[in-house]
Parts: structure tokens; C-alpha cells; sequence
């Protein structure tokens, strides 16, 4: 792969995570507003879980309330590995067009059923399950027209979800892949084009290194303790820089961008093996429990009831900042006080 900056940069697993909490704003929340929603939303907000997406943008942004992940700003798709993605409506061709097969066969799939929905709805908003049904398909079939960028949905957590189509993005699937490739940059790097495929949910091979490969001189290779990798050229002061203070305590929700990651990834961020299983579980992941720069544990909620099960024992100092982050989540149709629970 060629580069402009040949020279390979040694960084430490402090100076990566400290990047990577920097570049997704988990150090200090950012201001309320537009604005920092889509810096929130920079690599999508993952919300296959209810409401995950606005958990996560809690925390990132500062007054987030129970309504944040319906603000105008933002829009719901299927996005990365056909999930369901919160994105900022600016950004809505990179997570669907920027995944658009490159195969004619599968190119004609997603674009025929595209047209088809379109025809079909004739302008009206449906639950997914209707128009598939209407349509002759299976409604998951539907997930492969996101990829064209003209259709959007609403999955308020417990019913349905409702599609509608929206006029196709200005910017072709070769100039929006490569932006997506460069959002999973900044957030997830250092990166290989392997697990940038399989992030975006693209074929693995030529995809990932082709859109490396056109990112040419804007990378720079980066050597790290579970391997080599690139970066973006712009992040290197980024990556070097003194960290600054990391935040006391912040709750992610399952499948926060923090921690999604597969096979050595997870390595860097929790070095301790046996510990792994316990945040990326074989079935619903939980949420991870990040204290002054570290994952130290693991959560769950049900209903007003947050259970905390901790890696390590804690301060009293920790163990308030996270009980005073749980009783700020933002959680819709909840009227009690949160009650935090220690699963030790």
C-alpha cells in the first residue's frame, strides 16, 4: 500500500486508548447542539439494543435527554452489518451508499429493490413487516435497499420498525466508502483494511484494501503492541500529544463504538483474558463500565434498576461517579429514580 509518510510510528496502548476516547468524546462531554450530536454519531451509534444510540450519546454530550436520538439532526438506518444505526442526516450516504456492493450482481439487488420499495410506498411511511409482505420478499430483505441511501426507519425500541424512502445522497458509493473508511479511522485506529471491512460489513478482501489503498498519502503506518496498522496522516499529533485527564466514570451501552470491536482489538482494550468473555459475550453483549480511562466492569438495566458488576474493587470516590452516572441516564418511559445495584 503506498503512502506519502513511509515512516512507521510506534504507539502504546495509552497513547491509542487515549486517542480513541479523545477522537469519541468520552473524556469530556461536548456541548449541547447539532453540532456535537454528529461529532457523537462520527462513526454511527450502533441502537440494535433500545435505545443504545441515545445512551451512548449521554455519554458524549452534555443535557442529553430522553428525546436526544430523535432530534432533526439525526436519522435511523440500517447501517454497518445491516444494524440498526443512528447517523447524523448529514452523513447518511456514508454508512448506506459507502456499503454498496461493488459486484454488479449484488449492485442490481440492492438498487432494483430500492426501486421497487419506491414504487410500492408510493411516498407513504410502513411498518418494514407491510411493505415486505406487499412486495412478495422476506421484510429483511429490505436491509439490502438501505444500501442505495434512500431508505430510512424509525425502531422506537419495542414495535416495529417503519421505513420510508428519502431522494438518493449527492455523492457517489466510491467517495462515500472512503469517507466511511476514513470516520472508522479516526475512531477505531490504529486499523487494518480487514477489520474495516468487516466493521462496515463489506466484503473482506478487495473492498477494505481498495478503499486503503485510495486513501493513499492521507494514511500512515503505525506499529502497536498487538501489531502493525494505519492512521489517518492529520491524527498523528493526536495520537502523540500528553492525554489529558480522562473522564471519572462513564456508562457505555452494548455496542457503544468504544468497544466494538473483534479479535485483537479486544486484546488492547482488556488486556486481561479472562476478563474478555465477560464484556463480549456469546449472546447479548452488556455495557461496559469505563472508570478514569479503563473498562473496570460490566452493567446492566432493567426498567428504573441498574446492576454494576465491577472488575476491581473500588474507591468510594469511583463507585459514587459511577452511581452518579447511572442516575443520569436519560431513559425513556422511566419515571422512577434509577437504583443502582452492586453485583460484587
Amino acid at each position: 500500500m503506498s503512502t506519502a509518510n513511509p515512516a512507521r510510528i510506534d504507539l502504546t496502548r495509552t497513547q491509542i486508548l487515549a486517542h480513541r476516547r479523545l477522537a469519541g468524546a468520552l473524556d469530556e462531554r461536548l456541548p449541547a447542539g447539532p453540532d456535537s450530536l454528529r461529532i457523537a454519531a462520527w462513526a454511527g451509534l450502533q441502537d440494535s439494543m433500545p435505545r443504545a444510540a441515545l445512551l451512548s450519546i449521554h455519554a458524549r454530550v452534555r443535557e442529553t435527554g430522553p428525546s436526544a436520538w430523535e432530534d432533526p439532526a439525526l436519522v435511523q438506518l440500517w447501517g454497518p452489518r445491516f444494524a440498526a444505526y443512528v447517523v447524523a442526516a448529514r452523513d447518511v450516504a456514508l454508512f448506506s451508499l459507502g456499503r454498496l456492493p461493488d459486484d454488479a450482481g449484488g449492485r442490481k439487488r440492492s438498487l432494483d429493490l430500492a426501486a421497487r420499495l419506491e414504487t410500492f410506498l408510493a411516498g407513504r411511511t410502513m411498518p418494514y413487516g407491510d411493505a415486505g409482505h406487499g412486495l412478495g420478499i422476506n421484510p429483511n430483505a429490505l436491509r439490502y435497499a438501505a444500501q442505495t441511501g434512500t431508505v430510512l426507519i424509525r425502531w422506537d425500541g419495542g414495535g416495529r420498525s417503519t421505513v420510508w424512502m428519502v431522494p438518493p445522497p449527492e455523492v457517489g458509493p466510491r467517495e462515500a466508502r472512503l469517507e466511511l473508511a476514513r470516520r472508522y479511522l479516526h475512531i477505531f485506529g490504529p486499523a487494518t483494511p480487514e477489520s474495516f471491512a468487516h466493521w462496515a460489513g463489506i466484503r473482506p478482501g478487495s473492498r477494505g484494501r481498495a478503499a486503503f489503498e485510495a486513501l493513499g498519502g492521507e494514511l500512515a503506518p503505525a506499529r502497536t503492541p498487538i501489531g502493525d496498522g494505519w492512521i489517518l496522516a492529520a491524527d498523528e499529533g493526536g495520537f502523540t500529544a500528553p492525554a489529558g485527564p480522562a473522564a471519572a466514570a462513564r456508562l457505555l451501552p452494548s455496542g457503544d463504538a468504544y468497544f466494538l470491536l473483534q479479535g485483537a482489538d479486544r486484546e488492547l482494550l482488556v488486556p486481561e483474558a479472562g476478563r474478555r468473555p465477560l464484556l463480549w459475550t456469546s449472546r447479548v453483549w452488556p455495557g461496559a463500565v469505563l472508570l478514569d480511562g479503563e473498562i473496570a466492569g460490566t452493567w446492566r438495566r432493567a426498567d428504573a434498576n441498574v446492576t454494576i458488576q465491577p472488575w476491581r474493587r473500588l474507591s468510594p470516590a469511583e463507585r459514587e461517579a459511577v452511581e452518579g452516572e447511572a442516575e443520569s441516564l436519560p431513559v425513556p418511559g422511566v419515571g422512577a429514580r434509577i437504583l443502582v445495584r452492586w453485583d460484587e
